[in-house]
């Protein structure tokens, strides 16, 4: 079932569940049985976390105008890791 929005020029904007390629041109309004016709609108992604639409408006952002860097980043010391048989060891 896909959404598709209907402007009624009386009652305004209204929603109607059809099937995916069924959609009339002309539908009637639920409130006035007037004759109401389709609207085309952008598709609605409302199922996107916040954190995945900000990684991809930061991706859009930079794919325009990249940050510029003037040097390398410092490398991060990685600590050692201790050796696995020295798990094994007895403990006091």
């Amino acid at each position: 079932m896909a959404t598709y929005e209907y402007l009624c020029s009386r009652c305004g904007p209204f929603d109607v569940k059809l099937a995916i390629g069924t959609a009339p041109t002309v539908h009637g309004c639920p409130v006035c049985a007037g004759t109401a016709r389709r609207v085309y609108t952008s598709p609605g992604f409302t199922l996107t976390s916040h954190t995945v639409a900000a990684l991809h408006e930061q991706e859009e952002q930079s794919r325009d105008a990249p940050a510029v860097v003037s040097e390398v980043p410092p490398r991060s010391a990685v600590p050692p890791r201790p050796h696995p048989a020295l798990s094994r060891l007895p403990r006091p």
